[in-house]
């Protein structure tokens, strides 16, 4: 091979590694920043780029997607000196590459580092309770805070979400204790509620069986006295019949057989019974009759009298 042809495809190869060095074809979703002599000169945007070469050099190939950054679990004090065990991750995007490459060593460590020193001021400010319970007041702290700071990194904050917030062993026994005690506390104030429904139910139910007791006696004592009356007053009636029975003609005689007729049915009944063993017989039968009668007349003429 002649030194002719040796130059010839020397200066071929050069050519090519020069033209190769020349096109820069970026990808979608990413930003190339060049420098040249060591000096920041231009971005690189996706696509098909020339640049000159063995001059200018890319330095930083950045990307534009939202990058996720979970920033690690560490022990946070709340304000009223509860331990808490806190996590995150974060959503930021490169908006100024420029800014992203040259205002930082590492944007991404950077980012994590004032995620965990924001969320440790966020958190400080609140107690244990508010803590646990107002996510989305610390991640709006946490948005504010570190708004100004990711600019100036030419970075965007898209979001940023607390994923666990938990209190420390210790903490998470008296927490344990204290909701035991609470939820004691809740079912002693049930029971003694419903002994207390119960104790007022059942006073109100003696209450109305008294009165209804009460009542029926009262109703029975009022049924009673008019039956007295009634019995009086069928008393009253008899006897005056008796007596105009006993003014009449024959009344006597009549009386005399009626009152016979009833003393012997009486001893006949006496007789049958078991427990009688003696039956004391009057001497004289018509005597007693006649003075039966007799009282009957004295009490005619003295209903007449009344009249």
């Amino acid at each position: 091979m002649s030194i002719g042809l040796i130059a010839i495809v020397i200066i071929l190869a050069v050519v090519l590694l020069t033209l190769f060095k020349c096109v820069r074809i970026v990808p979608q979703g990413q930003l190339w920043l060049v420098e040249r002599l060591g000096r920041y000169h231009k971005q690189l945007n996706a696509g098909l780029n020339i640049v000159i070469p063995f001059v200018d050099s890319v330095a930083y190939r950045l990307s534009t997607k939202d990058q996720i950054m979970k920033i690690p679990s560490q022990e946070v004090i709340s304000k009223d000196n509860a331990v808490l065990s806190v996590n995150a991750i974060t959503y930021v995007k490169v908006v100024d590459a420029q800014k992203a490459a040259y205002g930082v060593e590492n944007y991404q460590l950077a980012t994590v580092n004032l995620a965990m020193t924001s969320l440790r001021a966020a958190i400080g400010k609140l107690e244990l309770d508010e803590s646990l319970s107002q996510r989305d007041e610390i991640r709006a702290a946490l948005l504010n805070s570190m708004a100004d700071q990711m600019t100036d990194w030419g970075l965007e904050l898209r979001s940023i979400e607390i994923q666990d917030i938990n209190p420390s062993e210790s903490m998470q026994e008296s927490m344990e204790e204290q909701a035991a005690a609470e939820r004691k506390r809740k079912a002693t104030e049930t029971m003694a509620a419903g002994n207390k429904r119960a104790a007022i139910l059942e006073a109100e139910g003696v209450k109305e069986s008294t009165v209804l007791r009460a009542q029926a006696d009262k109703e029975a004592a009022v049924l009673h006295a008019e039956a007295h009356v009634s019995e009086a007053e069928g008393i009253k009636k008899a006897n005056e019949l008796l007596a105009e029975l006993m003014n009449n003609a024959g009344g006597e005689k009549a009386m005399q057989f009626q009152l016979a007729t009833r003393y012997i049915s009486a001893l006949s009944s006496l007789g049958e019974s078991e427990n009688a063993k003696i039956i004391a017989m009057p001497a004289d039968l018509n005597a007693a009759v006649s003075g039966l009668v007799g009282s009957g007349v004295a009490l005619g003429a003295g209903s007449e009298l009344a009249k």
